[in-house]
């Protein structure tokens, strides 16, 4: 229960029913900057029209702004406006006027990361959601579009580059040693959409022609010596413009296309009308420095960003409770870009883990929210899992069920229709339904509904008729503030195979399941079947089956869907690995029949194998438990290891030789190899055999790539020998210069699972090199080992209270980030009495310090409630 301070210290909260159109629009605007790190000022200019008939002031967002002058209509009249809070009210008696002000403030005291603020020698925004108010006096809201002049002015020694949105239109020097920038965008777009950077850096150019023939120049911006960095993401850019065009029919829209990379920042990129701030992460890619998952992740947020052009920019969100709108349509797009790009299996096997590990335990837990929130107290804290991953799922969903032709004909709508305008999850699925003629009414609940839905399957066969009798049964749990559900509209792909002819009975079928029950009838089926269902994980679902080992390793070996296929795999060992936890051992050999069955296939790519034969995580393991035992869980799990990586070793060993590769590659092929070769190190480790230390440490040494030197030192980092200490303090040396593989550093040390890790963490918040003002590093050190269920969950509750003091902390600098490390802790309900004590009593301890942030209340409020 909170106290009684803080909860009448509690902010408001914003409500999806209560919204209200603005009162005054603002259709153009002109801002002059005259930056400086230490005092900027800034000039807005811009005309107001009153929105309907009311007597309403006209409310202007500020967020610690220094106010210097404020005139109406050309005259200074104090008189005619006030304060209210952070707030500049200024009453109007007509329809139409013309508001100028000037403001100051201090980008370089800005620790926020938010609005106008300092990173490494540059200046640069951050406007989503709410940080255009901490810029200048504006009605800081999704649904004000203004077209935007801008006008920067600078040292030009120390920010020779100036940019903003739209297109540059006249730049040049000024006395003093300055100079000017003027960009214009004839595009409306919201706040949040704007951005400027001055900074002094170099640029990767190319073009690319469009399909109408227009050439559009693009340049990724960064320092100097990282420019050879900066190829992988110009090849994605270019390759999403072209997919965009071939299977959305979007084109780009400007005559240049913008990125600049930032060490310092709160998300991964921002998509900003043209131009994209990037976190470098996000940007930065060779293969001495990146590893194969960050290729894949700079190729994925690059074209997320720039797919955002039209999911986003140009049709653009009518307030934050509509978030899904923008970010799952565009997370869909992306997943689906980077499936064409390499391997469709493998990316949605990795979609779906993602999926697993992030947001069905939000779904479970007490920040559950539907995709579209009905209420927040700091909307920051809705950029979950379920807004943007779940939200994929559910386009993905209306995908399968209007099929390709369809759907493409509902985002052609959706676009024409609302190109230039502030739309609504309502209006997206509306231009769905009129498009395909499919009534998509009760497909709505999707959008309303928190909560995983769990789908009951019972398969019952009758040999003498000769028909397959399928049961499904569904449930949806309650979840905060949603106590009752409804049945929901489920897509179900699935299939029927012989046990004995190892073949399908007709085919793949899409069953809906729309209704708390629905019977399927098969006809024809002459011998016992085995259910593939879910097949491409079709619908966001919790799956319930009857399904024995036998079933599922036959799957595993035979399903011709290779989701369905790994899927089976996984259920096989997450059975056997529940079922240790429960009962103290467990049968190892039908998951180790299936894993060697699997990892000698010659039929199949390493790629994929190297993601059917991982274990499932500790985590995920707990997510099936009415009570997360973690250390019960990591000796079941080390034992399954243990026994794999002996009982196979001689297959794990040439797993890992045939798998060498002679020198690096960006080729799928290659970065299969890749996988399989550190997979199967792994199981060697596990095994214990005496020389797997030193194998691993010559594969660190001859590394000729970021994926085979961290893959070995991940896999060292959990034992006691020599070659550990050496492959670190080597990792450190020659790293300690690049921020982001420094940032590798820090995590692989906090994912140990050595009983000392716990320690090592403590000490690491000590080292020079880890800061509190930089998110990377934060999440690299924090973020990791609140993901170490095993240690996190020490018994002492130490990484209880390393957490909370970390979020104490960070909550005075950067509120929004301080709030992303709450959740763990808010997860106490599911672990035993003794963890459940000591999680509690953190949170209370957070929630009850003075001066808290709403960003870091709402989270710990909801997490205790």
């Amino acid at each position: 229960m909170l106290d009684a301070q803080s909860a009448t210290a509690a902010p408001p909260i914003i409500r999806r029913e209560e919204y209200r159109a603005p009162d005054w629009l603002v259709p153009e605007v002109e801002l002059d900057f005259a930056l400086d790190p230490a005092a900027t000022r800034i000039k807005a200019r811009f005309h107001v029209t009153r929105n309907g008939a009311h007597h309403r002031p006209l409310r202007l967002d500020g967020d610690g702004l220094t106010a210097l002058s404020v005139t109406i209509d050309g005259a200074a009249d104090d008189d005619a406006w006030r304060m209210a809070g952070d707030d500049l009210l200024i009453d109007l008696s007509g329809e139409s006027h013309l508001i100028e002000t000037e403001v100051e403030i201090s980008p370089q005291a800005n620790t926020q990361l938010m609005g106008l603020y300092a990173s490494t020698g540059m200046l640069c925004t951050q406007c989503e959601p709410e940080g255009f108010r901490r810029i200048t006096f504006f009605p800081d809201r999704p649904d004000i579009l203004s077209r935007y002049t801008v006008r920067l002015e600078a040292d030009k020694a120390r920010f020779p580059v100036l940019l903003s949105n739209g297109d540059l239109v006249g730049s040049g020097d000024l006395d003093g040693g300055r100079h000017f920038a003027r960009w214009v965008d004839p595009f409306p777009k919201p706040t949040y959409l704007f951005a400027l950077v001055a900074a002094d850096l170099k640029a990767n150019v190319d073009q690319f022609a469009t399909m109408s023939g227009r050439n559009v120049k693009l340049a990724i911006w960064v320092a100097e010596a990282d420019l050879p960095k900066t190829g992988h993401a110009m090849a994605a850019l270019k390759a999403s413009m072209a997919w965009d065009e071939k299977v959305y029919g979007r084109e780009y829209d400007l005559g240049e296309f913008n990125i600049v990379a930032v060490a310092d920042f709160n998300f991964g990129a921002m998509e900003n009308k043209s131009l994209n701030i990037f976190n470098s992460r996000y940007v930065l890619a060779d293969p001495e420095t990146a590893t194969d998952a960050d290729f894949d992740a700079v190729a994925g947020v690059v074209a997320h960003e720039y797919f955002h052009n039209w999911s986003g920019n140009r049709v653009t969100c009518r307030d934050w409770f509509q978030l899904s709108l923008k970010e799952g349509f565009t997370v869909f797009r992306d997943q689906a870009f980077s499936a064409d790009q390499g391997s469709p299996a493998v990316k949605r096997i990795e979609d779906v883990r993602g999926l697993r590990a992030a947001q069905f335990p939000e779904d479970a837990g007490p920040l559950a929210h539907p995709i579209r929130p009905e209420s927040y107290i700091e909307i920051s804290n809705f950029y979950t899992a379920t807004v943007y991953n779940k939200g994929a799922e559910i386009i993905r969903m209306l995908h399968t069920m209007l099929g390709p032709q369809r759907f493409r004909a509902g985002t052609d709508l959706y676009f024409t229709r609302h190109d230039g305008t502030a739309a609504t999850c309502e209006d997206f699925v509306l231009a769905m339904e009129e498009a395909s003629g499919v009534d998509l009414s009760r497909f709505r609940l999707w959008y309303s509904q928190a909560g995983t839905p769990r789908v009951k399957a019972t398969l019952t066969h009758e040999a003498a008729s000769g028909r397959a009798h399928l049961t499904l049964e569904q449930s949806v749990p309650a979840t905060p503030g949603q106590p009752d559900k409804q049945p929901m509209p489920i897509p179900l792909r699935l299939d029927l195979f012989g046990e004995k002819t190892q073949r399908s009975f007709g085919g793949e079928r899409l069953v809906m399941l729309d209704d708390d029950r629905l019977d399927v009838t098969f006809e024809g089926i002459g011998e016992r079947p085995v259910l593939s269902i879910n097949r491409g994980f079709s619908a966001p679902v919790i799956i319930e089956t009857d399904r024995s080992a036998a079933d599922l390793a036959f799957l595993s070996a035979h399903d011709d869907d290779p989701f369905a296929r790994y899927e089976a795999m996984q259920q096989l060992m997450l059975d056997t690995l529940v079922g240790s936890v429960a009962n103290g051992k467990a049968d190892h050999g039908p998951v180790i029949e299936a894993v060697q069955r699997t990892l000698t296939d010659p039929m199949l790519d390493s790629a994929f194998i190297g993601e059917a034969v991982l274990l499932p995580s500790e985590g995920f393991i707990g997510d099936q438990m009415l009570v997360v035992d973690p250390q019960a869980i990591h000796q079941a799990r080390e034992a399954l290891r243990r026994d794999l990586g002996t009982t196979l070793s001689d297959a794990w060993r040439d797993a890992y030789d045939r798998s060498r590769a002679n020198r690096f590659e960006q080729t799928p092929q290659a970065k299969g190899a890749r996988r399989l070769r550190n997979v199967s190190l792994g199981f060697m480790m596990a095994g214990k055999a005496t020389d797997v230390p030193g194998i691993a440490k010559d594969q660190f040494d001859a590394a000729d790539n970021m994926t085979d030197r961290q893959g070995a030192l991940g896999i060292l980092s959990n034992v006691y020998a020599p070659e550990r200490d050496a492959a670190f303090s080597d990792f450190y040396a020659r790293y300690r210069d690049n921020g982001l593989v420094l940032d590798k550093w820090f995590t692989t040390q906090a994912l140990s699972v050595r009983p000392d890790t716990i320690d090592q963490v403590i000490d690491l918040a000590d080292h020079p090199d880890f800061t509190l003002n930089n998110p990377n590093r934060l999440r690299s050190l924090v973020g990791a080992l609140s993901a170490n269920q095993l240690v996190f969950h020490d018994p002492s509750g130490r990484g209880y209270r390393f957490l909370a003091d970390m979020v104490l902390a960070v909550d005075k600098l950067n509120p929004q980030t301080a709030a992303k490390l709450v959740p763990p802790l808010g997860r106490w309900r599911r672990f035993g009495e003794t963890a459940q004590t000591a999680m509690r009593a953190e949170l209370e301890r957070i929630v009850s310090t003075p001066g808290l942030s709403k960003d870091v209340f709402e989270q710990v409020s909801k997490s205790l409630v």
